[in-house]
């Protein structure tokens, strides 16, 4: 007797995804057929528990379960690689999550915990600069490939059990999170200038230090320009010792 092969594949595939609303392959024993759903759906969970540690703490175990089943029967995966499902886990979470149990920074939280992943596994590196930061205002510029300039509604780099804001603050949050020389994933936290800054620089590739300064401080409209270029121009120096940018 002939057998649809890629129809049984679809049954099968479909209960382990979610065994709540289909039903089990006739013809694989129920035994089986629980140990293929623990072993796939445990290898998720693990992934997604290493990858949004913070997360997870802030969930006990029956919403945590729930929240990877959700996600393991919702969300078809576009990319066969393990070391992807934290970015399709928040693609699920932007378009497909929906509950008003969640904490409203989840999706924030979740991207930031991403951020830190990618970063430590980029195949881009960065090297100390060099160059004599005396004369930096001169130079030519670039944002470090493995550094991201963030703004989020919720401080998440203060996210903890202890602290679960319920709304947005008034001020957003601003950072800049970066993997060093040493493979160190590190964040600072930055004001909007900074981060209109280091957009500029990111927008404007190699483009001279002294003109993404000029530009933020017309743009910020500051009665005394020279004091925002002065500020910039130490900001940009101590970003350049961490390698935050890359002296051309």
């Amino acid at each position: 007797m002939s057998v649809d092969f890629k129809a049984k594949q679809l049954e099968f595939a479909a209960y382990i995804r979610d065994p709540e609303n289909n039903p089990p392959p006739a013809d694989v024993e129920p035994q089986r057929m629980a140990m293929y759903r623990e072993l796939f759906f445990n290898n998720i969970d693990s992934f997604l528990s290493a990858n949004f540690p913070v997360l997870r703490t802030l969930l006990n175990d029956r919403q945590w379960f729930e929240l990877g089943q959700d996600f393991f029967a919702k969300h078809a995966s576009q990319s066969p690689h393990f070391s992807e499902i934290p970015e399709e886990f928040l693609d699920y979470l932007q378009n497909e999550r929906d509950s008003s149990a969640d904490f409203p920074f989840m999706l924030e939280l979740a991207h930031y915990e991403w951020v830190e992943m990618a970063l430590s596994i980029a195949q881009e590196s960065v090297s100390e600069n060099q160059q004599n930061l005396d004369d930096l205002q001169n130079r030519r510029i670039q944002l470090s490939p493995v550094a991201w300039p963030l703004a989020y509604q919720y401080p998440v780099q203060q996210i903890s059990p202890g602290y679960l804001p319920e709304t947005a603050p008034e001020l957003a949050t601003f950072l800049v999170v970066y993997r060093n020389p040493d493979d160190e994933v590190n964040f600072i936290a930055i004001t909007p200038l900074t981060y209109r800054l280091l957009q500029i620089i990111q927008e404007h590739e190699q483009a001279p230090a002294g003109d993404c300064l000029r530009q933020v401080a017309e743009e910020s409209n500051h009665p005394n320009p020279e004091m925002i270029m002065e500020g910039g121009l130490q900001i940009l120096k101590e970003l350049a010792e961490k390698t935050v940018i890359t002296v051309v």
